[in-house]
């Protein structure tokens, strides 16, 4: 049978079509994952032309702008071929079927339940968000943005010992979300010590301009944000200079250069998988849908306050 997908079809529009399965290992699709920063800019038609080619998923179908089949978080059942049986990660848009080949499916390890390994993109952009901030134990460290990725951050921070890390956001209600992570929170008009590392995670001009605020004399900020095609202004006659700030962009598309020569993409993947397997990160599923459900429900997870990772389910218990 011709596999279904989730396509943005025009401007805050999706709706099922048929898509191609591929070549390769047969998997049936358990649940996706949606990632939503990049995600509602591409259901906004917000990717600038200019990043048309850089900003192609993988197994992507169609072209920017529109009608598209986008995404990245799957996890599957394979059901034929030698691996038979296993349960793996893919790189792969919403859609009930699809075939890839063997060294494009990272099985999920021991103890890692299939439910939460929609998180692992989230999760691989967390972890190099960590590396090019140059975070150490000790670290008085700052995440402006309470969204999946920022919270995740703050989990890998959290970890390191004595570092002291605060998420910051405008959402009270992630303040219990938070302290669950090992983190303190508060709101952006709270005064802060001032910290070693900051993160930006928010995807607002507001939150980075405080991002700046919070920073110590040197201390980095890390621009982890992905504006699409919004122009953003920022202070940079204030406190930027004086202060002798860094400011460093993070994306996950590549392994930062000091360890580039040692790592790859899957073992950065396999790393990603293990640090999934603490129950904690439940938490950060904020909702789920069916596939059958995903096109009526797809602007509303895109659009509302509450969203951190909305699970998609393919299959009945």
């Amino acid at each position: 049978m011709e596999p279904l997908a989730l396509w943005c079809v025009a401007p805050q529009t999706a709706e099922h079509r048929p898509a191609e399965l591929g070549d390769g290992l047969l998997v049936e699709t358990q649940f996706t994952g949606i990632s939503r920063g990049t995600e509602r800019l591409v259901w906004e038609g917000s990717i600038p032309t200019s990043q048309y080619e850089r900003m192609r998923g993988p197994h992507q179908e169609g072209d920017f702008p529109f009608p598209i089949k986008y995404g990245y978080c799957a996890v599957g059942l394979i059901m034929d071929g030698d691996r038979r049986g296993e349960m793996v990660f893919a790189l792969h848009p919403h859609q009930d079927a699809f075939r890839l080949p063997g060294d494009a499916l990272t099985p999920l390890p021991a103890g890692l339940p299939a439910e939460r390994a929609v998180l692992a993109a989230n999760m691989e952009t967390a972890l190099t968000i960590v590396w090019d901030s140059g975070v150490a134990a000790g670290d008085r460290v700052i995440v402006v943005g309470a969204g999946v990725v920022g919270c995740l951050v703050g989990y890998l921070a959290a970890q390191l010992p004595g570092a002291e890390v605060t998420l910051v956001d405008t959402n009270t209600t992630r303040a219990d979300l938070a302290a669950a992570l090992g983190c303190d929170f508060a709101q952006p008009e709270a005064p802060l010590p001032e910290a070693d590392v900051v993160i930006h995670t928010s995807a607002s001009e507001a939150g980075l301009v405080r991002a700046l605020e919070y920073a110590g004399h040197e201390a980095t900020v890390v621009e982890a944000s992905w504006h699409g095609d919004k122009t953003v202004r920022l202070p940079l006659g204030a406190d930027f200079h004086s202060k002798r700030l860094r400011l460093v962009s993070s994306q996950v598309g590549s392994i930062p250069p000091v360890r580039a020569p040692r790592w790859t993409h899957a073992r950065r993947l396999g790393t990603v998988l293990s640090l999934l397997r603490d129950p904690v990160l439940d938490r950060l599923i904020s909702g789920e849908s069916t596939f059958e459900q995903l096109p009526g429900e797809y602007g509303t997870i895109m659009t509302s306050a509450r969203t951190l990772c909305h699970r998609v389910r393919y299959r009945a218990s």
